[in-house]
């Protein structure tokens, strides 16, 4: 699987809307919550993200440090349903990881990850940080990537 990394000026249109129609896939329908998703960050934002015949396989986005938190930070993290029992969800993560460390040169990376992927992410080496909050309704936990000794 072939990634692409572009700023939001990079971006092409197509790639905009199918970017922003599998968030609202994701986040909007199937999770059934209804929130914002255009949060202003995007336009900051570097976003990673992977094509298969025309259809958005898999998409994140990398947020430089002091955008969202201290050290970078890595979100709306979304597989394409089709493409889920095909393990994309691991790619697209090890691949954020490594983009985000070439990018920022960073110690840690930051995630809000939702409760319910706790085991997943912490099979990537994330660790938990703090306590359990609601997040647009949502269960999430902060979790950092640790680099050092990587």
């Amino acid at each position: 699987m072939e990634f692409s990394l572009k700023t939001f000026d990079q971006l092409t249109v197509h790639e905009v809307y199918a970017i922003l129609n599998l968030r609202s896939q994701v986040f909007v329908v199937e999770q059934t919550c209804i929130y914002l998703d255009s949060d202003g960050l995007d336009q900051q934002a570097h976003h990673l993200f992977s094509f298969e015949n025309k259809e958005l396989v898999a998409y994140c986005r990398i947020l430089p440090p002091g955008v969202a938190y201290k050290q970078p930070a890595i979100g709306r993290v979304v597989v394409n349903e089709r493409f889920r029992k095909q393990k994309m969800g691991a790619v697209l993560m090890k691949t954020a990881l490594q983009k985000t460390i070439e990018l920022f040169n960073c110690q840690e990376i930051i995630i809000s990850a939702q409760m319910y992927l706790l085991k997943f992410y912490t099979q990537l080496a994330f660790e938990t940080v703090g306590d359990a909050y609601l997040e647009d309704g949502i269960p999430h936990i902060k979790m950092k990537y640790s680099t050092v000794n990587k």
